[in-house]
């Protein structure tokens, strides 16, 4: 009797802490982060709105995020998008052509290992309904060389995509820490329909075959930042 009323007890704790963690988390972004992104669905789905936002939106965070990664980025942020949240604001010309304007992008805020843990158990709560179905991704593996060429020549995501540093696209976010980064059935779900989670983005809906969506799922989830330093 006493082993169950300590275990209810210690259970008890533990919900309360995490919901207080959370609290303080959901207030952090709040006071600190929603001049930026946003973290309710916006009313607003015009493309204007689309063009003046500061960074991505988070509303949809839970499902999109690793949290282990979260809680590592938030306390040292590293460049996800090269050129930007919108690149036609931070290109200017060079010798050779149009560059990244570094002194046009702002560095984002570092925080602290206890902000950023509390931050981090608030973004992974935001799961709205309806934006994926859970299992959908396979994690089949795929062959590293035949992911890489349909990522890159059979579908073109390399035009603004980059799966290593220094080589790919600059205008969408990096994906060579995807594996880190993001859930699976996250991108699967935005492959298959982009603009079922933000109307009016660019990235084209590529309407591929279950297969094909598989496979390029599985090789972005294959990528992970360890693989950059080893020069895989």
């Amino acid at each position: 009797m006493k082993i169950g009323y300590f275990y209810f007890l210690s259970l008890f704790f533990y919900l309360a802490i995490n919901w207080l963690v959370a609290d303080d988390g959901m207030q952090i972004l709040q006071t600190q982060c929603s001049s930026c992104h946003a973290i309710t669905k916006p009313t607003d789905n015009s493309l204007e709105r689309l063009w003046t936002r500061k960074g991505p939106d988070l509303y949809y965070a839970g499902l999109k995020f690793q949290k282990e990664w979260l809680v590592k980025w938030l306390q040292q942020p590293t460049v996800i998008r090269p050129a930007g949240e919108f690149y036609f604001k931070h290109i200017k010309k060079g010798p050779n052509g149009d560059e990244i304007d570094v002194s046009s992008l702002s560095p984002h805020p570092k925080l602290s290992p206890n902000e950023a843990e509390s931050v981090a158990n608030a973004l992974m709560s935001l799961k709205p309904e309806g934006l994926i179905i859970p299992g959908k991704f396979k994690n089949e593996p795929v062959n590293p060389s035949i992911g890489a060429m349909f990522f890159g020549k059979l579908r073109g995501c390399s035009a603004c995509h980059a799966t290593k540093e220094g080589g790919g696209g600059l205008s969408g976010p990096e994906l060579y820490d995807a594996g880190d980064r993001l859930q699976g059935d996250f991108i699967y779900s935005f492959i298959e329909d982009p603009q079922k989670f933000e109307p009016h983005i660019w990235m084209p809906k590529l309407e591929l075959a279950e297969a094909d969506l598989q496979r390029l799922s599985s090789y972005l989830m294959s990528l992970h930042r360890s693989q950059q330093k080893e020069g895989k």
